[in-house]
C-alpha cells in the first residue's frame, strides 16, 4: 500500500510538484527570451533610443499593453485554438506551457525595459561617442550595467509564473495548483489545500532570496 500524505499518495505529490517546477522553468526561459526582445525594441526604439522608430514603438507598446490587461484565465481560454495547433491538445503541462509563454513574455518585457532604463544614459551617450554600433552598445554597455535588475525582474515573473500554473490547473493542465482543486476543493479536503498553499508561499520564498541574492552580487560586480 502506498503511503499517503493529506490523502493523496508522496508519488503523486511530487508528480505535481515536478509539474509546477517543468512549466515554470520553461515558460520563464522562452518568456523571457520572447520578453527581452520585445524590451530591446521598446528601449531602442522609443523617442531618444539608439533606433528611434515611433511607428514599431507605438506597434509593439500597444500590444504589451493588450496582452497585459487580460486575466491570465481568461487568456488560457481564449488561445485554446492556438495551443491546440502548436502542441496539438489543451490539457496537460505542455499544453499549459503555451499559454503561460504568451502570458509570461509581454510581462517580462514591461519589467526587464524598465530595468534597462534604469541604466545611466550618459553611459550610453558615451558608448555611441566611442562609435560603438547600437549591438555594441547593448551588448557591452546596457545589458550588463542592468543584469542586478533584471535578475530581480526574472524573480518576480517566475512567481507570477507560480501563481497562473495553479489556475492552469482548471484546464487540466497539472501541478501544484491542479492537485489542490482536483484533490483539495472538490473532495472538501481542507488540509490537503492548506499543505498546498504552504508549498507555493515555501517555494516563493526561497525564489526571492535566491533572486535577491543574486541581484546584489551582480550589482557588487558592477
Amino acid at each position: 500500500m502506498k503511503q499517503k500524505l493529506f490523502g493523496v499518495t508522496l508519488e503523486k505529490l511530487l508528480n505535481s510538484l515536478g509539474q509546477t517546477v517543468y512549466m515554470v522553468g520553461i515558460a520563464l526561459f522562452l518568456g523571457s527570451l520572447l520578453g527581452l526582445a520585445i524590451a530591446l525594441v521598446l528601449v531602442l526604439c522609443r523617442r531618444g533610443g539608439l533606433k528611434e522608430n515611433r511607428i514599431i514603438y507605438t506597434i509593439v507598446s500597444v500590444f504589451v499593453n493588450v496582452v497585459r490587461s487580460v486575466p491570465f484565465v481568461i487568456l488560457l481560454v481564449t488561445i485554446m485554438p492556438l495551443t491546440r495547433a502548436v502542441v496539438g491538445t489543451t490539457i496537460g503541462s505542455t499544453a499549459a506551457l503555451v499559454p503561460l509563454i504568451f502570458y509570461i513574455s509581454p510581462y517580462m518585457a514591461r519589467l526587464i525595459e524598465n530595468s534597462l532604463l534604469e541604466v545611466d544614459a550618459g553611459m550610453i551617450e558615451a558608448s555611441r561617442a566611442m562609435g560603438a554600433t547600437p549591438f555594441q552598445a547593448v551588448r557591452y554597455f546596457l545589458l550588463p550595467e542592468a543584469l542586478g535588475s533584471i535578475a530581480l525582474a526574472l524573480t518576480t515573473g517566475a512567481i507570477g509564473l507560480l501563481g497562473a500554473t495553479a489556475m492552469a490547473g482548471y484546464v487540466g493542465g497539472g501541478g501544484i495548483g491542479d492537485l489542490a482543486l482536483t484533490y483539495g476543493y472538490q473532495k472538501f479536503n481542507t488540509p490537503l489545500m492548506l499543505f498546498t498553499v504552504c508549498i507555493l508561499i515555501f517555494v516563493v520564498q526561497i525564489l526571492q532570496a535566491l533572486g535577491n541574492r543574486i541581484s546584489r552580487r551582480l550589482r557588487e560586480r558592477n
